[in-house]
């Protein structure tokens, strides 16, 4: 795919894309990119303390970010009937500034054709964080955006921008460092 291609370019050129995911529209960037990232954190006026998650196509690029993956979350991710994040308690090889206080970082793989696609074809993690103001509803499609946010990335794709289907965002489960966890979201 054409666009694809254009949009790899941008990500690795340093640059922010608003994105449909297999859940809500995103704002993303490259994982990596800690200049990236702070332009979405001021795009969205949101503090960097308040952690944003990531969007993966495998379990085996989740294994090169996490300091270890609990056993169950092989399963959990297996057999998962919609979207889940999952939280684990240590980041890393990526920007500073996406890992929570305490360390940890979410990421979410993604069965959804276009954003699969397009994180194989970028190698590298995604940022996936909603397409609002930090505090504001999250956008259920693409016309619910902000121009605000429109306006403010270096590129919006194409695809998905007449689909109607309203998304909702993904379960979360957070896991602690001593193999506790915690539903988050539902």
């Amino acid at each position: 795919m054409e666009e694809i291609k254009k949009i790899v370019e941008v990500l690795r050129s340093g640059g922010i894309i608003l994105y449909p995911t297999d859940t809500v529209w995103g704002i993303g960037c490259d994982a990596t990119n800690e200049e990236a990232v702070k332009r979405i954190y001021e795009l969205k006026r949101r503090v960097d303390s308040k952690a944003m998650l990531l969007l993966t196509d495998s379990m085996a690029k989740v294994a090169a970010h996490v300091q270890e993956i609990p056993d169950v979350v092989w399963d959990l991710v297996e057999y998962a009937n919609r979207p889940l994040t999952i939280i684990y308690p240590q980041g890393k090889n990526v920007a500073t500034n996406l890992l929570a206080d305490d360390g940890s970082i979410g990421i979410r793989i993604t069965n959804e054709p276009f954003s699969k696609r397009l994180c194989q074809q970028f190698k590298k993690l995604l940022v996936s964080t909603s397409a609002n103001i930090s505090g504001q509803p999250t956008p259920a499609t693409f016309d619910e955006i902000a121009d605000e946010i429109k306006n403010g990335v270096d590129y919006v794709v194409q695809k998905g921008q007449h689909d109607t289907e309203k998304k909702q965002p993904s379960s979360i489960i957070k896991f602690e460092k001593n193999g506790t966890f915690v539903i988050i979201r539902e």
